[in-house]
């Protein structure tokens, strides 16, 4: 029983089911609970950006062939397209079968001014506009990842042509690196309070009352999430030769911490620490996992082709079969704006109902009461994605040890 309770799992697991009775209980708590979710975030935040720019930079550095670089990121940029494309192409199939907008009222347009603040926060032309940094003290300071990536796997090139000369500065690297890793050990003991303050802030602020008229799109969204995992990424890992099972097993801690704080950038540092250990190179999880978190979207993805249908059906506006290829091309592009916090996957939403000039973005706001009960679904289907994506890239490319692979999911075959 001892050994149980220092479990993280079982902490994390406690605290999410005590947030969501305090939350039901005592909703006045929720504006307290979100500071303490907040702050547990905020704690991660501080630690993803010199994570991510070291394991660039050390894993380029490292790498003997500099082109292999470049080989890595085509491959995972067009493994990413594939992926959640398919995501998208699910999503838009489930949502046509299962028609969850059918029957539901419209609301009155209250909250139309959020709907619209929502749609002007986001704009997709621009994200692939700014990814080369002006000023990268500013990209460090507001934890830009794609301009932290861009100016990493430079730095990086850069230290890898000092030859022996850069030894010195590799090692001190690799010092740093390891110093911030076990902070991470200390910030992630913390991970239950984080959780339980989440879900007592989602299920206070909210209320269980608020899921029962939505509740078929949001089952329709946990629906296809498990779909798109059990089905088209279970039989990727089978391609590739590794068990979704053993994996998701490996990851059950990240998997909890991202049900209840419902941000998969809670467990970015801790992803990229335990795919290395999972049997992936270095160099493979620096370039994959901070570049999934803006390209290999798969949970947002399904989430925007639901949402979308769901609201032309809300409003009675059938979408024919052209104007659903041109909806799915749209989300491609738009989906990859996301970022892994939470509510990205409704400023996008608004933002796409713009770029098709089919609905108003104020007729999404029927989606904001319930948006973050379907935020989980979205981040750990995210999360999940990107860790496969690891594992798929780093086995193509012959960076990928068995024998490690076999020793991180002995513990996990275990329990």
């Amino acid at each position: 029983m001892k050994k149980l309770s220092s479990n993280l799992t079982f902490q994390v697991l406690v605290a999410i089911t005590a947030g969501i009775i305090a939350g039901a209980y005592f909703p006045a708590f929720a504006d307290y609970a979100k500071l303490i979710s907040s702050t547990f975030i905020s704690m991660i935040s501080m630690l993803i950006v010199p994570v991510i720019f070291f394991t660039i930079v050390l894993g380029i550095a490292r790498m003997s062939d500099i082109k292999k670089v470049g080989r890595v990121g085509g491959k995972a940029l067009l493994y990413f397209e594939v992926i959640t494309t398919l995501a998208i192409l699910i999503g838009l199939v489930v949502a046509n079968v299962l028609k969850p907008g059918n029957g539901v009222k419209p609301l009155a347009q209250a909250a139309k001014s959020t709907a619209t603040a929502a749609a002007k926060e986001m704009n997709w032309v621009e994200f692939f506009t700014h990814i080369v940094p002006s000023n990268i003290f500013e990209s460090f300071t507001r934890g830009d990842i794609l301009q932290i990536l861009f100016f990493a796997i430079l730095f990086g090139y850069g230290v890898s042509k000092l030859g022996g000369k850069g030894e010195s500065l590799i090692s001190t690297f690799e010092k740093i690196s390891q110093v911030l890793f076990n902070m991470m050990k200390v910030v992630m003991k913390f991970a239950p309070i984080g959780a339980f303050g989440g879900m007592a802030f989602t299920i206070g602020k909210h209320g269980l009352g608020t899921l029962l008229p939505m509740g078929k799109v949001m089952l329709t969204v946990y629906i296809t999430c498990g779909v798109f995992i059990f089905g088209v990424l279970n039989l990727v890992c089978r391609i590739y030769k590794f068990s979704l099972w053993q994996y998701l097993k490996y990851i059950r801690q990240e998997i909890l911490i991202v049900l209840g704080t419902s941000s998969s950038e809670s467990v970015l540092p801790n992803m990229i620490n335990k795919m290395e250990k999972f049997g992936c190179s270095r160099s493979v999880v620096g370039l994959v996992i901070p570049t999934g978190y803006s390209f290999n979207l798969d949970g947002t993805s399904i989430y925007l082709a639901i949402a979308l249908v769901f609201l032309t059906q809300v409003y009675n506006v059938p979408l024919s079969f052209g104007q659903q290829l041109t909806a799915m091309a749209i989300l491609m592009v738009t989906s990859k704006g996301a970022a892994g916090v939470t509510g990205s996957g409704f400023i996008v939403l608004t933002s796409t109902l713009a770029a098709m000039h089919i609905l108003s973005a104020d007729n999404a706001a029927i989606l904001i009461g319930v948006d973050r009960f379907m935020s989980e679904a979205r981040a750990i289907t995210n999360m999940i994605g990107n860790g496969i994506a690891t594992v798929v890239i780093a086995k193509s490319e012959n960076e990928f040890d068995e024998q490690q692979y076999q020793a991180a999911i002995a513990p996990a075959a275990a329990v």
